[in-house]
């Protein structure tokens, strides 16, 4: 009997051993630096521990662990009617933070699930008073108006809307084939205004160089004309200084001759002209008055 009772006692001396073990486990938490753990003490929150070494009161304390880190909610395709009556499908993100760790245990029991149903709701309702042509070329306005609706809401919850960025907008198929024709015109369209603008830079080129080259040309030809009639000036007065030379020479060769060479020089022009076939000849009237000082010269000697 004693050793069977002994057996009991060390049977159960282990399992409270044991029982202790697991509550000493389970009331020490190591919190990391981006978790806080919000601590419900008998069903009420007595505030939030972390990070590090935390110690929970076993059965008495309950945890709750909460992600300080930013995290996305992805909203998939949801089909809105714009102000306008067309219908269109759109699919985003909700970037959010935990900025209040007790009202996210304490206001929401789903935080995902009522993000998804608030966003669907605030989208159609931001996409109702917008036109078609605004939803496609004012994405940044949407994401904003997104962002601040469901913020306002979120806040609530201890959860703060950083940023809501739209995917894909799809547009009615009789609205993406009009798109398709536009951009195809639009494309079309500059095709054709930048080989208009090459043709215009080309001409403007062309008749650029045409007058560069005229210019040229023209400046080329005034130089010429400048350096022709200089060489011709020039010219000339080299040919005036010439022949004044000459006619000095000449005027002194002259001063030195007397009447009578005078007269023999005329002797041997009649002399050349009684070998021409002329038949009529005629005497300048100086020719007697250098014949009779001739003749008085020789009475003389």
């Amino acid at each position: 009997m004693p050793a069977a009772i002994g057996s009991v006692v060390f049977c159960v001396f282990a399992i409270i051993l044991v029982g202790a073990l697991v509550l000493l486990v389970t009331a020490i938490r190591i919190v990391p630096e981006y978790h806080r753990l919000v601590v419900l003490r008998l069903g009420r929150v007595i505030g939030q521990k972390g990070p590090g070494l935390v110690f929970l009161l076993p059965i008495a304390d309950l945890p709750r662990t909460v992600d300080l880190r930013e995290s996305f909610v992805e909203v998939p395709h949801q089909t809105s009617i714009t102000k306008d009556n067309a219908p269109i499908s759109i699919d985003f993100l909700i970037y959010y933070t935990v900025v209040n760790p007790e009202q996210t245990v304490i206001q929401v029991g789903d935080f995902r699930g009522a993000s998804l149903a608030i966003a669907t709701t605030t989208l159609r309702s931001v996409i109702g008073g917008i036109a078609l042509d605004e939803v496609l070329s004012q994405r940044d306005h949407i994401n904003e108006t997104l962002r601040v609706k469901l913020d306002e809401i979120t806040e609530r919850w201890g959860v703060k809307v950083t940023n809501v960025e739209i995917r894909e907008i799809i547009p009615p198929r009789d609205v993406q084939e009009a798109m398709n024709k536009q951009m195809s015109a639009e494309r079309v369209r500059r095709a054709l205004v930048t080989e208009s603008l090459g043709d215009k830079e080309a001409a403007i080129n062309r008749a650029e160089g045409t007058k560069q080259a005229a210019i040229l040309q023209a400046d080329g030809e005034r130089q010429s004309n400048i350096l022709r009639a200089e060489g011709e000036k020039q010219a000339q007065l080299l040919r005036a200084e010439g022949f004044g030379s000459a006619l000095e020479r000449i005027y002194g060769s002259a001063s030195k001759i007397d009447q009578k060479t005078m007269t023999l020089q005329y002797f041997e022009t009649l002399k050349a002209l009684g070998l021409s076939p002329s038949t009529k000849y005629i005497f300048p009237m100086e020719f007697t008055s250098l014949l009779s000082n001739f003749l008085g010269g020789g009475e003389k000697k």
